[in-house]
């Protein structure tokens, strides 16, 4: 029953036997196994890169420096085709089967991955076509040259009330933009292009004065185009540099219409909370996998600690809830898949995926921490130490709540899309071929019970009924992939 948990690649066979598994996942398999893994733990082990802010002739350059081997490893899930293969097979599936993949063996680099799809997507289907022609090509570049982009929206006020919290404004003269503002949590800081909510400075003062905008790392003369403050020291995630950004007159290039801004940052959002889930789930695995390892090999009381009732029983339990949460992130891929193309005003179909993307970020980010936890108290004291890797597992888990939005605003904008839009109607409907009729009945009348409270009890008592429906959801989507095999 195991085995399959010790290779992310057998356990996407596992668990998508309908789906063809592609000859280039063996090979970056193959590729982590031989010579990324060291890689990605000298890279932990060195903590925060350095940021050389000017060249010797005292011209600010901002150039992050990591060893030789960090471009490598970065470049080849680039040369994989992370990014490429989402345009040439005009599918996102590749880039989540070789996210999955990445954040097995390391889950900051899926990072830099899941921020330059969320730039290419929104400049593929909002960009000018001067501005596709311009920049996108370089985005899906097959080689070492590849362009990185990055999505840049939270200012020292936080990430969730963007309406109130974005400062940086966008002022348009002679036909061009210029931002000018702070973000101050800018990962992928050394990207060449990025993506960045601002306010139109002639807009209104909420969310509606929001547009999203293009921002290349250098202005047309080739000089910076916005400069790093400094760089982030942080608890986990080190193959990805975060940083505070300075944009000042930085020259931008407006997506989509201007009254569609907040949509669109929404939707890059969500590009990247599918990936959240996905790359929660395979941190989570190779938690699992490390845990189930070293307990097959560690013995106490005359045999290994994976024999004795308790822990044999955790285990078994783990596997199914790694199953659940799989299921749950990979639903979220599917209902992407048939929605991504799709511009405002949105179908019901897309209604449907954000309430199932809320609750897979929500539970599978959790179920991450949780796992990797769980997997350092299997390891004992060993564990806690920093040259084994189960301390490693917990430090990175740890921003994957985080990320793209808190639990707390998952359940908030999945509250308001079942209030406003029915989602949760949609959503008991798509499960009724593989749930039982009545907890779907009971389900639905909490549901409606909750939705016609007084605002403010409504929102308090929010969190267990969005946990309890994402693990109904979860484990009826788990039923169906088993009946499918």
């Amino acid at each position: 029953m195991e085995q399959h948990i010790f290779s992310p690649l057998a356990f996407l066979r596992h668990q998508l036997a309908d789906l063809a598994q592609p000859d280039y996942l063996e090979a970056y398999q193959a590729w982590w196994e031989h010579e990324g893994k060291p890689v990605s733990a000298a890279i932990d082990r060195a903590g925060t890169p350095w940021l050389r802010m000017f060249d010797r002739q005292g011209q600010r350059v901002d150039e992050i420096l990591y060893p030789a081997e960090y471009w490598r490893m970065v470049r080849q899930g680039y040369q994989s085709g992370v990014i490429w293969r989402v345009f040439t097979e005009t599918s996102l599936v590749p880039h989540y089967l070789l996210g999955y993949l990445t954040a097995f063996y390391d889950a900051g680099l899926y990072c830099p991955y899941t921020v330059s799809l969320s730039t290419a997507v929104p400049l593929a289907k909002y960009g000018t076509e001067a501005v596709k022609a311009q920049f996108l090509p370089l985005l899906l570049r097959q080689d070492a040259t590849v362009w990185q982009g990055a999505t840049w929206m939270t200012e020292i006020g936080g990430g969730s009330d963007l309406g109130t919290t974005v400062a940086t404004i966008a002022v348009a003269e002679d036909g061009r933009w210029y931002l000018s503002g702070d973000k101050y949590f800018a990962s992928n800081v050394g990207a060449e292009l990025a993506v960045v909510a601002a306010r139109f400075a002639t807009g209104p003062a909420d969310i509606r004065g929001l547009g999203l905008f293009l921002v290349p790392r250098y202005r047309a003369d080739g000089s910076l185009n916005y400069t790093i403050r400094r760089l982030k020291d942080k608890i986990g995630t080190r193959a990805v540099p975060t940083g505070e950004v300075e944009l000042r007159r930085s020259e931008a290039y407006l997506l989509g219409r201007a009254e569609w801004g907040i949509y669109l940052i929404l939707e890059t959002l969500n590009l990247s909370r599918v990936a959240n889930s996905v790359g929660s789930v395979a941190l989570a695995q190779r938690a699992l996998a490390e845990a189930v390892s070293f307990a097959h090999q560690r013995r106490a009381f005359g045999k290994p600690i994976a024999a004795h009732p308790l822990l044999k029983r955790q285990i078994e339990e783990r596997i199914v809830e790694l199953e659940a949460a799989f299921a749950l992130a990979w639903e979220a891929v599917c209902l992407l898949e048939q929605v991504w193309h799709v511009t405002p005003p949105y179908p019901e179909q897309y209604h449907l995926f954000r309430l199932l993307a809320h609750l897979a970020k929500y539970w599978t980010a959790e179920f991450a921490v949780q796992t990797a936890k769980w997997g350092m108290e299997v390891h004992g004291g060993i564990g806690t130490l920093a040259e084994y890797n189960a301390e490693r597992w917990l430090r990175d888990a740890m921003i994957l709540p985080i990320w793209e939005g808190t639990p707390h605003r998952q359940i908030l904008d999945g509250l308001e899309v079942m209030e406003r839009k029915g989602a949760h109607r949609m959503l008991l409907h798509y499960l009724a071929a593989d749930a039982p009729t009545q907890a779907l009945t009971d389900m639905q009348h909490r549901i409606e019970a909750h939705l016609a409270l007084p605002q403010e009890e409504k929102e308090a008592g929010a969190e267990s009924l969005f946990r309890d429906l994402a693990l109904l959801t979860a484990h009826t989507l788990r039923a169906r992939r088993l009946a499918r095999r």
